[in-house]
């Protein structure tokens, strides 16, 4: 029982790193934008992020990937963490939090 907890709070804690990490043409940070579609912590704490971009050809393609990947192993509690990028599905707008929406002037 107590793993589970802690795989949950170590789930928080990623995505309070995620929440850090912004896409650099959009002043919204990437999982507020919807470009996280799942988090995975194993027991052995380890991370598996799957995720997308805004287009199969953003500009970030490169580097956004392995900044999420840096920040997650920062924490002292994950071991490893790997991200994985996918178009399918494609990200749109309505994938965006409301929170996003807000800020982008969206509602």
């Amino acid at each position: 029982m107590s793993e589970e907890i802690n795989t949950a709070d170590l789930g928080e804690k990623i995505v309070n790193v995620l929440k850090t990490i912004y896409d650099p043409e959009i002043p919204v940070d990437i999982y507020e934008l919807g470009l996280i579609y799942d988090v995975f912590v194993n027991e052995d704490s380890d991370v598996k992020i799957l995720m997308t971009l805004t287009t199969p050809n953003c500009p970030v393609a490169e580097t956004l990937p392995l900044e999420v990947e840096e920040k997650v192993k920062s924490l002292d509690e994950v071991k490893d963490a790997e991200v994985e990028i996918t178009f399918d599905p494609p990200w749109t707008q309505e994938l965006m939090s409301e929170e996003a929406k807000l800020e982008l002037g969206m509602l």
